[in-house]
C-alpha cells in the first residue's frame, strides 16, 4: 500500500474531508476517524440497510472509529497524545473553531512540529466570508458554477452530485501529499487549506478563461458546448446519444460518419465560429439523419470513424456496463453485522502498490479501546 505508514487523525463528518481522508485510507494510511458520541451525521443519513448507512459505509471505508467528546478535558488530553503519534491532522470545522477547543497553530506545532494541519472550509480563512457556514448548494452558488449550468430559457442549476466537497476533498488529499513530500526535505510540517468554494471557481476551465478574455458573462447553453459546435445530445431512433467533437479533426469525422461530409463547405459550418452561430441549423441536420438508425448503431459507427460518442445511461446501466465492471468500478464489501455493502471503486490504479480495503466502514467507537490502550502502552 503506497501511504502504509501514514497515520491521520479525522476529526471531520459530513463529505468533504471524510472523502478526503478515505482516500488516504483506501492507499494505506492509517485513518483515526475521532467522532463526538454522536457521530458523523452521515450515519443516519440515506439508505440505511441493516442498521448501516451505505453513504457513511462509501466515504469511510478502511477508517477507524474513535468516540472522543471534544468537549470534555479528559478526551482532549487524548487527542493531544494521538497528535504527537501523528502525520497529518484534517479537519473541517470553520475557522477559528479548532483554536477556540485549545487546538491553535501554536499548540500543534507544540505537540508535532512535523505534523502537517489540513483543513476543508466553505471559504477560506481570509476574507469576509471566512466565518460563514456553507454547504455543497451554496458552494454552487457562490462559486459562479450554477450560473453557467442549465438550460438557456430556464433557471441557473445544481449538478447533482455533492461537487463542491467532493472536488475540495480531491484537493485536500493532493495538498497533504505535496506537503507530506516537502516534510521530507524540510523536516516540519505545514498547514494545508482547500474550500469548497475555491475548489469549484477552480474548475470553471474555459469558462472563466472566455469571461477573462472578453468580459461577457458566459450564457446557459445546457447540453450543448459553450464554445464548440456542433457537440451535444443528438436523437437517435430510440434514444439520444452524445457526441463530444472537440477540434476540427473529431468534426470532419462526426460528419462524415454520418454521410454529412459535404455541410463543411457551406460557409455557415466551415469553421468553429460560424458553426457557433449557426448552431440550430447544423445540429438539426444532423439530427434528420442520426434519427433514423439506432442508439447502439451509432455508437459503433461514429467510435468507429474515431469521434467520441457515447451512450446517455442511468445508474442501473452504469453499473452493469462491461468497461465499468471491467474497470473493477463495482465492488461489495463485508461489514459484519450489516451484509454485503455495494460500493463504487478505485479510480486510481498503481501498478505495484494499489489501493484496496483493508477494513469497513466502522461501527460508532469500534476501535476507542484499542486505540487508547495503545497510547497509554506506549507511555510507560
Amino acid at each position: 500500500m503506497s501511504l502504509k505508514g501514514l497515520r491521520v487523525i479525522d476529526l471531520t463528518r459530513i463529505l468533504a474531508g471524510p472523502f478526503c481522508t478515505q482516500l488516504l485510507a483506501d492507499l494505506g494510511a492509517e485513518v483515526i476517524k475521532i467522532e463526538g458520541p454522536r457521530g458523523d451525521p452521515v450515519r443516519q443519513q440515506g439508505a440505511i440497510v441493516n442498521g448501516l448507512s451505505w453513504y457513511f459505509a462509501q466515504f469511510n471505508r478502511n477508517k477507524k472509529s474513535v468516540v472522543l467528546d471534544l468537549y470534555d478535558d479528559n478526551d482532549k488530553s487524548t487527542l493531544s497524545r494521538l497528535l504527537e503519534t501523528a502525520d497529518v491532522l484534517v479537519e473541517n470545522f470553520r475557522p477559528g473553531i479548532l483554536s477556540d477547543m485549545g487546538f491553535g497553530p501554536r499548540e500543534l506545532e507544540r505537540l508535532n512540529p512535523k505534523l502537517i494541519h489540513a483543513s476543508v472550509n466553505g471559504y477560506g480563512t481570509v476574507g469576509p466570508y471566512a466565518d460563514r457556514p456553507s454547504f455543497d448548494f451554496i458552494a454552487q452558488a457562490m462559486s459562479g458554477f450554477m450560473s453557467v449550468n442549465g438550460s438557456p430559457d430556464g433557471e441557473p442549476q445544481r449538478a447533482a452530485p455533492p461537487l463542491s466537497d467532493l472536488v475540495a476533498g480531491l484537493y485536500c488529499a493532493f495538498g497533504i501529499l505535496a506537503a507530506l513530500h516537502e516534510r521530507g526535505n524540510s523536516g516540519i510540517g505545514q498547514q494545508v487549506e482547500t474550500s469548497l468554494t475555491g475548489g469549484l471557481i477552480s474548475m470553471l476551465a474555459y469558462l472563466s478563461a472566455e469571461y477573462f478574455a472578453t468580459g461577457e458573462i458566459p450564457k446557459r447553453t445546457g447540453n450543448d458546448h459553450p464554445i464548440v459546435s456542433p457537440y451535444g445530445l443528438f436523437r437517435a431512433k430510440d434514444g439520444m446519444i452524445a457526441v463530444a467533437p472537440s477540434t476540427d479533426v473529431y468534426v470532419e469525422r462526426f460528419l462524415a460518419a454520418l454521410g454529412l461530409e459535404q455541410l463543411l463547405a457551406d460557409p455557415r459550418y466551415s469553421a468553429n465560429a460560424e458553426r457557433l452561430l449557426h448552431r440550430a441549423t447544423l445540429s438539426e441536420s444532423i439530427n434528420n439523419v442520426t434519427c433514423h438508425r439506432s442508439v447502439a448503431h451509432w455508437i459503433t459507427a461514429i467510435n468507429d470513424a474515431g469521434c467520441p460518442c457515447g451512450r446517455v445511461m442511468n445508474l442501473a446501466e452504469v453499473f452493469e456496463d462491461p468497461q465499468v465492471l471491467a474497470q473493477e468500478m463495482v465492488m461489495d464489501v463485508s461489514h459484519p453485522g450489516h451484509g454485503d455493502v455495494r460500493m463504487t471503486g478505485f479510480p486510481v490504479k498503481l501498478s505495484r502498490t494499489p489501493a484496496g480495503i483493508q477494513r469497513p466502514a466502522p461501527d460508532l467507537g469500534a476501535d476507542t479501546e484499542e486505540i487508547i490502550d495503545e497510547l497509554d502502552s506506549q507511555s510507560l
